[in-house]
């Protein structure tokens, strides 16, 4: 199994590309489709996009081992909540990779009969609650580093108990300007937590509109999934910029 999930890493570079296109593609498409001039090459790119997105299909197929693994490592964690949250994560993208095979098949011709809408839908629930509980993890870690920081700065300047006692219990500043000051400076010194959070803040505004929940422009998700993509790809040649697991 070890082997087959090595197989299938060789596979995320390229994909991450592909998805890069394709959200380019959208977001490209939704600038420019109001000018007469544009159409021809706007349907151009509309087709790009449905390659795109077709291609990555391929890609993905051995992905619901992947997750597999990757919730049985998350299991052994020794802290409680990245462990339940990862873990949980990794069998909520199990189930969305099970959806996405389904929904492939379908697309090839192998089961015409499958009701796509219900599968789609059940692929997007999936994959929403595996982001929510990705945010999860990394809110955990940044509350965790803010108490930290807490700590240390209480080491620093010796302050008196009372003032010891109101930052451990809630790591509360003054004012909501010193908080975010704080969670600035957090983020600045752990970039790999804040790919992870960007990443993540990206990749939910498409589960939001498809659900209904928070409706939003093809613009909005192409610039979105465009930045997802290029963080994907950036912590892919960087390894060390990748938040571990």
């Amino acid at each position: 199994m070890e082997g087959f999930v090595d197989f299938t890493n060789r596979c995320q570079g390229r994909d991450q590309l592909f998805r890069a296109t394709q959200y380019t593609c959208m977001l490209l498409s939704y600038l420019i489709e109001n000018k007469a001039d544009k159409k021809k090459l706007v349907m151009k790119l509309k087709l790009l996009e449905s390659s795109m997105s077709s291609g990555r299909k391929m890609f993905r197929l051995g992905n619901t081992v992947h997750a597999l693994v990757a919730a049985r490592r998350a299991a052994e964690l020794p802290e409680g909540v990245p462990r339940l949250c990862l873990t949980a994560s990794h069998l909520s993208r199990a189930l969305y990779f099970v959806c996405d095979t389904v929904l492939w098949l379908r697309s090839v011709g192998l089961q015409p009969h499958i009701d796509k809408p219900k599968w789609h839908h059940w692929a997007t629930k999936c994959y929403y609650c595996s982001l929510l509980l990705n945010l999860a993890r990394d809110w955990y870690e940044i509350c965790w580093r803010l108490e930290q920081a807490a700590l240390e700065e209480k080491t620093k300047q010796n302050s008196l108990w009372q003032k010891h006692d109101k930052e451990l219990n809630g790591v509360k500043s003054d004012s909501l300007q010193s908080f975010l000051h704080q969670l600035f400076q957090t983020l600045k010194k752990n970039p790999p937590l804040l790919l992870d959070l960007v990443k993540n803040l990206c990749d939910l505004s498409g589960p939001l509109d498809t659900l209904g929940i928070y409706k939003t422009s093809p613009g909005v998700l192409g610039f979105c999934g465009l930045l997802s993509s290029l963080v994907g790809i950036l912590t892919l040649a960087s390894p060390h910029l990748k938040l571990k697991q």
